[in-house]
């Protein structure tokens, strides 16, 4: 049990490639938000993907055709008949789905949950140190739950192929991932433009993606400024996925698809203006940096220093 969000979602991956390397003939499903459940679909460990929508249900609660989707996810979760189900994701919200199985429940203990009171629905708690990286916790909290031995980098377990899109240049690329949630972690865009400019002398250019019409929108304005540059269409994350396989590198903000990047051992430099990487930073067994962190703002140089070593 992880819903969200894609982040979270993807720092999730290493629990499932730690199980089926403990118990290669376990079944493992996952539950997740339906705005990711493309995300786990990319693992081949995982054998059921069992999609919520409570960010949709929340909106539209007086709704019969919401309470029918309940029901529906509720005879799923049942029909499963797990010998145990695991919430890493610690919140109210995620354990009351997640005792909708009808099997015996593990997850944090109130002194690690993100919302102690998750803890109340668990039928086993283990306390899982809050001052580790969130993939280490999620493994952790697997780890003890199902009584095995951790060991290793994380392993996202998924390769995807680089896509053929017929808009993509012939010379190498580099992915802007320069789209985020809040403002405040946006990288600005002279520095973009700066980096993107450097690159294009180094014989790569840019491609950047973006979801809403403001990203995609900031995406052509950084394109028009780059020699080479391209802003690509509407993606799925399927095609992300691809299109970030197909790169020789990736520079992200504080976003989701900066770890997809990582979990797909892309080299990744990741770009913290307003919180600490520490935690919650990119994380994997690749090539990766995380720069900058709370008020601190990475220069293009120092991007464009880490991506030469990257790149060499």
């Amino acid at each position: 049990m992880k819903t969200s969000s894609l982040g979270d979602v993807i720092h999730n991956l290493p629990v499932v490639s730690d199980i089926r390397r403990q118990f290669p003939a376990a079944t493992v499903d996952w539950c997740v938000e339906e705005s990711f459940a493309a995300i786990p679909r990319l693992h081949p460990g995982v054998d059921r993907i069992i999609p919520v929508a409570i960010r949709r249900w929340r909106k539209k609660l007086f709704q019969s055709a919401t309470w029918r989707e309940i029901g529906a996810c509720r005879a799923a979760l049942r029909r499963g008949g797990y010998d145990k189900v695991i919430d890493t994701q610690g919140l109210v919200k995620s354990a009351i789905v997640a005792r909708w199985a009808k099997a015996p429940l593990a997850g944090y203990a109130a002194d690690a949950a993100r919302e102690p009171l998750a803890a109340r629905f668990y039928d086993e708690r283990f306390s899982v140190a809050t001052d580790l990286h969130a993939v280490v916790r999620n493994r952790q909290l697997a780890a003890v739950a199902l009584a095995y031995p951790l060991s290793g980098e994380p392993d996202y377990g998924i390769a995807v192929a680089g896509g053929a899109f017929d808009w993509l240049p012939a010379t190498p690329y580099v992915v802007f991932l320069t789209a985020t949630s809040r403002d405040d972690k946006l990288w600005p865009e002279d520095n973009w433009l700066a980096l993107g400019r450097q690159l294009y002398e180094l014989g790569y250019c840019a491609v950047l993606p973006g979801g809403n019409s403001v990203e995609r929108e900031r995406a052509n304005r950084l394109a028009a400024g780059i020699p080479g540059a391209v802003a690509a269409p509407p993606m799925s994350i399927p095609e992300l996925a691809s299109l970030l396989a197909g790169g020789r590198a990736a520079i992200g903000v504080d976003t989701g698809l900066t770890h997809l990047a990582v979990a797909l051992k892309i080299p990744t430099v990741a770009l913290y203006t307003a919180t600490d990487p520490g935690l919650t930073g990119v994380l994997g067994s690749g090539f990766f940096r995380n720069l900058g962190g709370k008020a601190q703002l990475p220069t293009a140089a120092a991007v464009l220093a880490e991506l030469q070593v990257a790149l060499a």
